[in-house]
């Protein structure tokens, strides 16, 4: 296969983050969203990278989005406009005052979901048990909570680490 003009084709084959769907769970919609409404599992800590594939996934199911908010810590690259396919999202971005661990997104006339943001670094294992935790509707934990519970339960055999810095 040759790659487009223009593009370098990659030697693993991995297509970049962007055209991968996104690692996501979501609460059933009959139950009221709690905290988070569910999580997120970046690849990276890439935010351009990353949103195109999140944005994709709600503007089919839940509405188009229009913004996200984020703590300013959580990502590197702070943008006020993220390009996804077909229109552009507007970022907020706090130093207080929200969870460093959880993202919001914005559907104009639908309303806003909370997630909480799986570390991109965090084991197969441990990034399951989050997701499925932040989709359960009887849980009723913060982002940041969720992290730190599964941090106190890791098993002995996930030795990877949840979060860079709680």
């Amino acid at each position: 296969m040759n790659a487009p003009i223009g593009q370098r084709a990659s030697p693993d084959r991995t297509p970049p983050a962007s055209l991968r769907p996104a690692r996501l769970t979501l609460r059933p919609p009959a139950f009221p969203p709690g905290p988070v409404s569910g999580a997120w599992w970046p690849r990276s800590d890439d935010l351009r990278a990353e949103l195109p594939a999140l944005v994709e996934a709600f503007d089919r199911s839940w509405g188009r989005v229009s913004c996200v908010a984020a703590h300013r810590d959580a990502w590197p690259q702070a943008p006020c406009e993220l390009p996804v396919a077909g229109h552009t999202v507007r970022a907020a971005w706090f130093t207080s005052g929200f969870d460093p661990h959880a993202i919001r997104l914005f559907a104009y006339g639908v309303g806003r979901r909370d997630l909480l943001v799986v570390p991109p670094g965090t084991g197969t294992a441990t990034a399951g048990r989050l997701m499925t935790a932040a989709a359960d509707p009887a849980l009723r934990l913060t982002a940041s909570a969720l992290l730190q519970d599964a941090e106190r339960n890791r098993p002995a055999r996930d030795l990877s680490t949840v979060t860079r810095d709680l």
